[in-house]
C-alpha cells in the first residue's frame, strides 16, 4: 500500500499516502555517538604526550630562568651592596638596599626555599666572609659569603635537576646536582 492513493472517508477526495519519519525522534544514533567519542579518544591519546612534554619544557625553562635571575641578582648585590661578597640567602636578595628602592630579586624568589613552576629553588651559602663589612640592605658584618650554590629541584619525577654557583653557569643532570661552591658539579653538564 505504500505510495498508493487512498480514499479518505469524508469529503470524497484522495490523498497520497506517504510514510514519514517520526519528526519528534530526530538526533544521533548510538553508533554515531560512539564513533565520535572514539575519535575524540584517539585524538586525545595522540595529543597528550606532546602536551605533557610542552608542560615539562615550560617548567624547566622557568627553573633555568630563575637560576639565571638569582645569579644576576647575586652579581648586582656583590657589586653594589655586598662589598664584593654574595648574599647568604634568597631573603637577603629580596631585601631592597634602602626604603623605596627595588630589591635584587623579585617577590617570587625571595624565600628560602622558593617554589616556582614545579621546582623548589634554594640557595646554599658558602662560608661566611669573616672580615666583610655589613651590607647596605641589613646583613650584619661577617655574614655575607664568598661563594654560593643555587639548586632547582623538581617536585615531579621525570624532570631534570639544575644548579648554578657564582661562576654563573647553569648545570643540568637527571639526578640532584651536587652542591659545588666553585667549578663544575660532578656528573652535571652545562646548559648551552
Amino acid at each position: 500500500m505504500l505510495g498508493m492513493a487512498l480514499r479518505r472517508p469524508g469529503k470524497g477526495h484522495t490523498r497520497a499516502y506517504r510514510p514519514c519519519r517520526d519528526h519528534g525522534a530526530s538526533g544521533f544514533t548510538l553508533i554515531e555517538l560512539m564513533a565520535v567519542v572514539g575519535l575524540i579518544g584517539i585524538i586525545s591519546a595522540i595529543a597528550m604526550p606532546g602536551l605533557l612534554r610542552a608542560r615539562v619544557s615550560g617548567s624547566e625553562a622557568s627553573a633555568i630562568g630563575s637560576l639565571r635571575a638569582i645569579s644576576s641578582a647575586q652579581s648586582a648585590f656583590a657589586a653594589s651592596c655586598g662589598s664584593g661578597f654574595f648574599a647568604a640567602s634568597l631573603a637577603l636578595l629580596g631585601t631592597p638596599p634602602s626604603v623605596g628602592e627595588t630589591p635584587y630579586i623579585g617577590p617570587g624568589l625571595n624565600l628560602d626555599p622558593s617554589f616556582k613552576s614545579g621546582y623548589s629553588v634554594s640557595l646554599e651559602p658558602g662560608d661566611p666572609a669573616a672580615g666583610a663589612p655589613a651590607s647596605c640592605n641589613g646583613a650584619p658584618a661577617g655574614t655575607v659569603v664568598g661563594t654560593y650554590f643555587v639548586a632547582a629541584m623538581p617536585a615531579n619525577a621525570g624532570f631534570r635537576y639544575f644548579g648554578t654557583n657564582q661562576a654563573g653557569v647553569v648545570y643540568q643532570a637527571r639526578v640532584a646536582v651536587a652542591v659545588t661552591q666553585s667549578g663544575a658539579p660532578a656528573g652535571a653538564l652545562p646548559i648551552q
